[in-house]
């Protein structure tokens, strides 16, 4: 899948480069920290076309930004893939202006596609084998900061080597597509003495779930498929 998506993404080529002013950069962990303090699981909502099967219009696109931040989301990650997401970079701009952090949630792989789009997170994601020293720097040339999704033990080694503050665990395995929660419970311990920020992606159905990641050492959620159908189930999610 992944080569797939990488190998339309060149053909499709790369947006111009974006301008965008040199507003401050919402943080995510302070966000997750913000809500941790009212007795709130921290969750990153995703806005995912591809579970419901269509692209979104601009007007939807804001709505479930919009909802997600009045069920105490602590940011938005919003998928920029097209060909197999139906995501794009409009709905990332979109999705910024209900005020929170939003996260770009794309496969990047090429240092051009950093200045397509103001987001406030960036996800880099290990498995595409980049220069993860070069990207993370990058990224925050642009006024993002990254979050480094890694899967696999070796993953994890090499983003430890790095600066990254935010490490995401995908407990989806990208070339199967696979989820087991027990990949987060399995890598966790290892992030948590380097005292890494930890996000937990993919998997979390409901409260079980969701409180099963914060044990194992999540100090934060991401979570889409779940929410696409009814955003409001945020609210259930992030009880404590």
């Amino acid at each position: 899948m992944i080569r797939g998506i990488i190998e339309a993404s060149r053909r499709r080529g790369f947006a111009p480069a974006a301008s965008w002013p040199g507003e401050e950069r919402r943080d995510l962990i302070s966000s997750a920290q913000a809500i941790k303090s009212r007795g709130q699981i921290p969750i990153i909502a995703e806005i995912k076309p591809k579970a419901l099967g269509r692209p979104l219009t601009d007007e939807e696109v804001f709505a479930y930004a919009r909802a997600y931040a009045d069920s105490n989301a602590c940011a938005i990650s919003v998928l920029t893939e097209p060909s197999n997401f139906l995501g794009s970079l409009e709905n990332a701009a979109i999705a910024r202006k209900a005020g929170l952090p939003v996260l770009r949630k794309d496969f990047i792989f090429d240092l051009r596609q950093l200045s397509e789009v103001q987001a406030d997170l960036v996800l880099l994601i290990a498995a595409l084998g980049v220069d993860l020293n070069r990207f993370i720097e990058a990224a925050r040339e642009r006024g993002m900061e990254p979050l480094l999704e890694v899967h696999t033990e070796e993953e994890m080694d090499a983003a430890l080597k790095t600066d990254a503050e935010i490490i995401g665990i995908n407990n989806r395995n990208l070339n199967t597509l696979e989820v087991d929660l027990k990949t987060f419970e399995r890598l966790a311990p290892l992030a948590k003495q380097a005292g890494v920020f930890l996000v937990a992606e993919s998997g979390v159905h409901n409260r079980a779930d969701a409180l099963r990641m914060m044990r194992a050492g999540a100090d934060a959620l991401l979570v889409g498929t779940e929410l696409m159908g009814r955003p409001e189930k945020l609210r259930d999610l992030n009880r404590i």
